[in-house]
């Protein structure tokens, strides 16, 4: 077994790892080291215990498989710690050192049949708040494998903070004893590319900056969802020219298909026709291909289109599109809600007053009134209920295909010379 582990953590991430608390979260800005923190806590307990295992959760398997798989293989393989990872089972093995089980949050209905002695929940507070506490109590209710006379059982949180959702609620507004919280803003790790926090203030939205650098809970559950948008300011003159390339996002709705028609100029997006409550995805594909027979169609769909939920159709909506001759671009998942909103707000205006995605307000009438009326409901999610929804979504499916926010790839590094054997 290894000794000597000497690890290089800033500050917030020392006083996380080795926390005594039942119930510690680490709440941090980007770029604040949180899954580096959360995996090595995991893995300090694992090695304190090594008769008994521990848990990883994260709020989706991609989640798990991309960050949970990966960091954990990462560290083993610096520790010089030999190992077995099933990703079927979703176990990694570690020689005479019990294991790490890998669970996702999407049914916490099937956290079951397993007991683990400590737990570390990553991004907890992307759930919606009633996922949330229900995936916590499961996961908490498996941490009963028992470690020793006065000794307890832990499950961890890091996670990015996302307005006054479940973490706000049971370690700030109803703390206790056994609930800490540990701060860390982006700034607070000195590994980070120079220019990083100043990319991020350029890149995000200041009414969000708080949250994201400074890792502070703030208020999402009112205003608009993108304040950005100034119906003067990002008008376009634009209209479709004969024959140009059209880059259309399409929302799936039963009876509200939603299709927001774009262009580019110089490079920039400029969203220039609509059609709305479009009775199904049938239908939209004989309006687009009547509209738009003599130019080359781009899709960007609603990754729900996969399923085959097509009215009287055995062919999934990509399919049918597919099938048009439109030029399908489509990911397994869509991006998170998230990611679509910060998108959208920044091309409508950053931080130096540029203003890059531009709406014809008189072509897209529907469009621009839910870009200026969609509000967070009291769960600080993008409202649903008064329809608003479907055209940003739309739009945003497209625009963060062709301009993802990509953070600067960080991480903090770890120095080992140690594993006397």
């Amino acid at each position: 077994m290894a000794r000597n582990i000497r690890i290089a953590l800033t500050e917030p991430q020392e006083a996380f790892v080795f926390s005594d608390a039942p119930f510690p979260a680490f709440v941090g800005g980007f770029g604040a080291g949180k899954s580096e923190a959360l995996i090595t806590r995991l893995l300090m307990k694992k090695l304190a215990h090594p008769q008994l295992d521990v848990g990883y959760f994260a709020p989706t398997f991609d989640l798990v498989r991309l960050i949970g798989f990966a960091r954990f293989e990462e560290k083993l393989e610096q520790w010089r710690l030999p190992y077995k990872l099933n990703k079927t089972d979703r176990q990694l093995h570690l020689e005479g050192c019990g294991s790490v089980v890998f669970r996702s949050l999407e049914t916490p209905e099937r956290i079951i049949g397993f007991e683990i002695a400590d737990a570390g929940i990553d991004e907890l507070d992307t759930l919606k708040p009633v996922h949330a506490a229900a995936a916590w109590n499961k996961v908490i209710a498996r941490c009963r494998q028992h470690k020793g006379t006065g000794l307890v059982n832990t499950c961890a949180v890091a996670t990015t903070p996302e307005g006054f959702r479940f973490v706000y609620q049971r370690w700030e507004k109803q703390k206790s004893r056994d609930y800490a919280i540990y701060r860390a803003p982006t700034y607070s790790n000195p590994y980070l590319p120079a220019d990083y926090v100043q990319s991020l203030r350029e890149s995000y939205p200041a009414n969000l900056l708080d949250a994201y650098v400074e890792g502070r809970f703030v208020n999402l559950t009112c205003g608009s969802v993108y304040p950005e948008f100034c119906r003067s300011k990002n008008h376009s003159d634009e209209i479709i020219q004969a024959g140009e390339d059209l880059h259309i996002g399409v929302d799936f709705n039963v009876m509200n298909c939603t299709a927001i028609v774009c262009v580019l100029r110089f490079g920039k997006p400029h969203a220039v026709a609509e059609l709305t409550g479009v009775r199904d995805t049938p239908a939209l594909v004989a309006a687009l291909s009547a509209r738009y027979s003599n130019h080359r169609v781009h899709i960007y769909p609603d990754a729900s289109g996969r399923s085959h939920k097509s009215v009287n159709a055995s062919l999934s909506d990509l399919q049918l599109l597919k099938n048009a001759g439109f030029l399908v671009h489509a990911k397994d998942a869509n991006p998170p809600v998230r990611e679509r909103v910060l998108t959208l707000n920044t091309l409508l205006h950053n931080a130096q007053g540029e203003r890059h995605l531009r709406v014809n307000t008189r072509t897209c009438p529907i469009l621009t009134e839910c870009l200026e009326q969609q509000v967070y409901d009291k769960n600080g999610d993008p409202d649903k209920s008064a329809g608003r929804d479907h055209a940003p979504d739309a739009l945003g499916y497209f625009v963060v295909w062709q301009w993802p926010l990509v953070k600067p790839a960080v991480a903090t590094p770890m120095h080992f010379p140690f594993l006397n054997r």
